[in-house]
């Protein structure tokens, strides 16, 4: 199918009628350029999801770009343009454009090219037919390789032959399954999975971080139980968690969550919490995604879960770290009540933190040097006294109740003034 015959249309959308785009295609019109969206824009448009980004391609080169752009007075920032993309930069909404590229030489994971004026050879290079749309301005869609019908279907399909697409470049085995996740409908494409399965042993030349940001953008879909079996049955996924992971509880989790979380669902995934701190490294997840990961794998050790409301906001508490310990908590709840683990009942405990402030301690050493108790440990042992006493008491006691507890402790140890 192509646009020439008239049948497929680019439904109309609110990023189409953008000022911001419109003074970008405005400057290509004025010079006779051609230009198209491309990529996700397109698919997404096509089923009716939103769209983020607008990204565009046109048959001129990078320089000839530059010199349209500024001299439509357009901000260009070159992100990569020794492979074509320049960013156009309107009122602070970037919009990359590329010029259309073939593949001249690959190893796997990076890929030298030479810049073509021919919009069916670029298409050729992408990695799947719904990715490989392009559409004019006026919504003209150009479908060189069936897409649109494969995206109609649910169906992840490789350009040409799937064999030849990953071993352009291996990550396109995660991008497979990740896509799967969220645009596929079963079954998969057995071609696909044939060569996902074959080219698996390669993972390993892959970088971490890019092996990271597409397992990560996978866990993110509605249901990513599908497709991570999917994974595990191609003898993808035990690549990247060391094993295959257990699907049964990830699914029991998708089933309670309000929002999808990666690094939850990660935690899920995994069987044996001590090998998490090694999946971390293996993947470089950032510092904050690691301390999250490890603090809700604690669900596998019952002894950590509360047992009511007042335990519960005591662990937040003794995190220390305010807004973060709470989130970490409730992940923990989420994930007990996933695998039917706690005293308590955990979604109700876990509601029960929904919006709760996580308080600070109302008074400070300076208090208790105040009260006459000379500077050293004497003042740090007295303040986790007191601490305990009020998070024993849920919390409630105000300043004065806490000096009034202080006092009577210094009293007690025979400390402050006479």
């Amino acid at each position: 199918m192509s646009a020439t015959d008239g049948r497929t249309s680019l439904p109309p959308a609110p990023w189409r009628r953008s000022m911001e785009l419109g003074k970008v295609l405005a400057a290509f019109a004025d010079a006779g350029a051609d230009i198209r969206f491309v990529g996700g824009c397109v698919r997404d448009t096509l089923i009716g999801r939103p769209t983020k980004d607008v990204d565009l391609a046109t048959p001129l080169e990078p320089d000839t770009v530059v010199a349209l752009l500024t001299g439509a007075g357009i901000k260009v920032v070159p992100t990569g343009i020794a492979h074509g993309t320049v960013t156009a930069v309107v009122d602070k909404r970037p919009f990359e454009i590329t010029t259309l590229r073939v593949d001249v030489e690959t190893d796997g994971r990076h890929a030298v090219v030479a810049f073509t004026e021919d919009w069916r050879a670029d298409a050729a290079r992408r990695d799947f037919t719904m990715n490989a749309l392009s559409a004019t301005p006026d919504g003209s869609v150009y479908d060189y390789f069936g897409g649109v019908t494969d995206l109609q279907a649910g169906r992840v399909r490789f350009v040409g032959s799937a064999h030849e697409r990953i071993a352009e470049d291996r990550l396109r085995i995660l991008r497979f399954f990740r896509f799967h996740a969220h645009y596929g409908r079963p079954p998969p494409d057995a071609e696909a999975m044939s060569a996902c399965r074959v080219e698996a042993e390669h993972l390993g030349r892959l970088s971490a971080e890019r092996v990271r940001d597409e397992t990560l953008k996978l866990l993110t879909a509605p249901d990513p139980v599908p497709a991570w079996q999917l994974m595990a049955d191609a003898g993808v996924a035990s690549r990247i968690l060391g094993e295959d992971g257990r699907t049964d509880r990830l699914a029991r989790l998708v089933a309670l969550e309000d929002v999808p979380d990666p690094i939850r669902r990660l935690a899920a995934l995994a069987r044996d919490p001590d090998a998490l701190p090694a999946l971390a490294a293996r993947l470089k997840l950032s510092n904050a995604d690691r301390a999250r990961l490890l603090s809700i794998a604690d669900i596998a050790r019952p002894a950590s879960l509360p047992a009511d409301l007042p335990e519960a906001r005591r662990l937040v508490y003794a995190t220390g770290r305010g807004e973060v310990g709470l989130a970490e908590v409730r992940d923990r709840l989420l994930l007990a009540a996933a695998d039917g683990q706690g005293a308590g009942d955990p979604l109700s405990l876990r509601r029960g933190l929904e919006g709760w402030p996580v308080p600070r301690l109302p008074i400070s050493g300076g208090d208790a040097v105040a009260l006459g108790v000379p500077p050293g440990p004497e003042v740090g042992d007295l303040l986790v006294q007191v601490e305990t006493w009020w998070a024993d008491g849920s919390f409630v006691a105000g300043r004065e109740a806490c000096l009034a507890e202080l006092q009577r402790r210094i009293a007690e140890a025979g400390l402050g003034d006479p």
